[in-house]
């Protein structure tokens, strides 16, 4: 769905995805706003974040509720601010790239028991876009079924093939905990 935005926004930059799921805060900082020669033990060159190869465009960050709290601040200020510093740097880098955020998680109830920042979710709430569980949108399965055989077909040099007409009614009756990506890996 993000990648769809960005394409129907027309933004002339590029879309950045990045999984921030598990990045500690100097990885995630590496990550995103890129560092200077000589920053760490090992940065023997210099390297652009995400951000920056954002510009003008999209980033999109996944699974933004298993940020880390420090790395939480970091983001805050990037989109308060709309500037990040590169890590071995003192001077601010102005950003235009535009944020996509998602999440499984539920926001909400993280901020409620404090592992989510409460100034950070409300700078972050303000369009939002509720993809409900594929149970609870059965009507897309055979849309769903019919792009991953065809990709899967693609991507092993095969024919597409058919399937019954049975196999929607079956699949209708499964509980999908995996979503659209279980949907998906099944197909294949």
């Amino acid at each position: 769905y993000a990648r769809t935005i960005h394409k129907v926004s027309k933004c002339p930059g590029a879309f950045v995805a990045v999984n921030v799921a598990g990045l500690d805060d100097l990885t995630f900082s590496d990550t995103l706003f890129g560092h200077k020669k000589g920053s760490y033990t090992g940065a023997d060159r210099s390297r652009e974040g995400l951000v920056g190869r954002a510009a003008e465009g999209t980033l999109f960050l996944d699974e933004i509720g298993d940020l880390a709290e420090s790395s939480q601040i970091k983001l805050l200020r990037l989109i308060q601010e709309q500037e990040y510093y590169c890590l071995g740097s003192d001077t601010p880098i102005k950003s235009s790239a535009r944020l996509l955020i998602a999440t499984n998680r539920d926001l909400k109830l993280l901020m409620a028991k404090g592992p989510f920042r409460k100034d950070l979710y409300y700078r972050l709430c303000t369009h939002q876009i509720c993809i409900p569980p594929l149970r609870d949108r059965l009507d897309d399965i055979p849309l769903l079924l019919d792009h991953f055989i065809k990709i899967a077909a693609r991507s092993m040099g095969r024919t597409i093939p058919s399937y019954p007409q049975e196999l929607i009614t079956l699949l209708s009756t499964y509980e999908f905990p995996g979503n659209v990506r279980e949907l998906q890996a099944m197909v294949f």
